[in-house]
């Protein structure tokens, strides 16, 4: 097994996280995101009960930054621990 670059990680990890929320926003700015949400919840087997606001370009913006950051983090981290493992 070879090592894994942690900053690459974090990017890779960040970029997915933070790319899946900025489809959120997106199906959120085009008013399908409550359709989708509702759906999800019915496959389950769940009575939606949760209501999808109006769309906000700052929070949006401050969703898709706090979670590729966190997803940075995470990958980062998850790097640092394989290439300690499987040294």
């Amino acid at each position: 097994m070879g090592t894994i670059n942690p900053g690459r990680a974090g990017l890779v990890f960040g970029a997915l996280i933070g790319g899946g929320h900025l489809l959120w926003s997106i199906l959120v700015a085009l008013r399908w995101a409550q359709l989708l949400i509702d759906f999800i919840f019915w496959i389950h087997f769940i009575k939606p009960v949760y209501v999808v606001e109006e769309f906000s370009l700052g929070r949006a913006a401050i969703l898709i930054i706090v979670t590729a950051a966190v997803g940075y983090v995470v990958g980062f981290c998850f790097a640092h621990l394989w290439n300690r493992i499987h040294k």
